[in-house]
């Protein structure tokens, strides 16, 4: 637009402010898959896994209970869970594993497996300067 004296000023609109914005949020929010596997056999703790990827594509689901926890400067995920990893798996299992029990006895050997399973999930990850929001999505 140009003023009076000839010179023009030069003033983002609306959606482009707006377009700058989302991409901004955009690049500290992400999508990513997570599965988690704990296999007791014997009354003893045999294996235990968690396993976390970027989302290749969007993931559809509305936003379920959230988890915060501390952010580092580097904001990567699987270090933030990694530094708060009993918090977080207390997380999980408030949103359901799957369990699995086994029983069975042999020569008269008792033996059992059990394997609690979160099934690959996609959580929505908002990273903040000192927190990170992590919301599975259902």
């Amino acid at each position: 637009m140009r003023s009076r004296d000839g010179n023009s000023s030069i003033s983002p609109s609306i959606p482009v402010t707006l377009l700058f914005l989302f991409y901004s949020l955009a690049l500290h929010a992400g999508e990513y898959l997570i599965s988690y596997r704990y296999l007791v056999k014997d009354a003893m703790l045999y294996s235990e896994s968690l396993e976390i990827s970027h989302a290749m594509k969007k993931c559809q689901g509305e936003e379920k209970e959230a988890i915060y926890l501390p952010a580092d400067e580097h904001k990567n995920l699987k270090n933030i869970i990694s530094l708060h990893n009993e918090e977080f798996l207390r997380y999980l299992h408030k949103l359901g594993l799957s369990v699995s029990h086994k029983e069975e006895t042999i020569n008269a050997q008792y033996s059992s497996v059990t394997i609690l399973t979160l099934k690959t999930t996609c959580f929505k990850v908002d990273f903040n300067d000192n927190f990170v929001k992590i919301s599975a999505l259902k």
